[in-house]
């Protein structure tokens, strides 16, 4: 049997369930003590969504437990094991583009005037600080937290310092620009 290829959602979902048999409430203080938002999109209403979704596709399991305020608890299936394991390392191992607004900024540059342009990244890069700042300090309020998550706050900010440089060189070159 082929294994499917899992959208970003599931992948998270998966690995969440994977570490231990969790309902969809739980699965939402886990994103949010972990600090996942940091790095991907799943809003709260998702969650159940993409459950049900792991959950027609073999990959995961559901459960309700007996008692009065009994909530849908979902655990992994071997099928899912599998997946999890080769999507995790295809994730790993292989470069994805992502894409950003700067991008699209850069492709409409034109458009603005020098100063205009100037003013623009000098505000990026304004804003760029403030976000390091921002997740430094969530990372300190976040502790102690596991190797696995304190490397995903390294990779945001290593990310943010590396379009720091290229919009300060960027900067130097207009403003130096005859």
């Amino acid at each position: 049997m082929d294994l499917p290829n899992l959208t970003d959602s599931e992948l998270l979902l998966l690995g969440l369930v994977a570490e231990m048999p969790r309902h969809g409430y739980e699965i939402e203080q886990t994103l949010e003590a972990r600090g996942m938002r940091e790095w991907t999109q799943i809003g709260f209403s998702s969650i159940y969504f993409v459950l049900g979704k792991l959950e027609k596709s073999g990959l995961v399991l559901s459960e309700v437990p007996s008692g009065a305020k009994a909530r849908k608890v979902f655990s992994i299936t071997q099928l899912g094991r599998e997946a999890l394991s080769s999507m995790t390392a295809a994730s790993l191992g292989n470069y994805r583009p992502t894409f950003s607004s700067l991008l699209l900024g850069m492709v409409n540059w034109q458009l603005l005037s020098r100063d205009a342009a100037v003013q623009a990244l000098e505000a990026r890069l304004s804003s760029i600080d403030a976000e390091v700042e921002r997740l430094e300090r969530l990372r300190r309020q976040r502790q102690p937290m596991p190797d696995y998550v304190e490397v995903l706050f390294d990779f945001s900010c290593g990310q943010l310092e590396a379009e720091r440089k290229w919009i300060t060189t960027t900067l130097d070159y207009m403003r130096n620009k005859p």
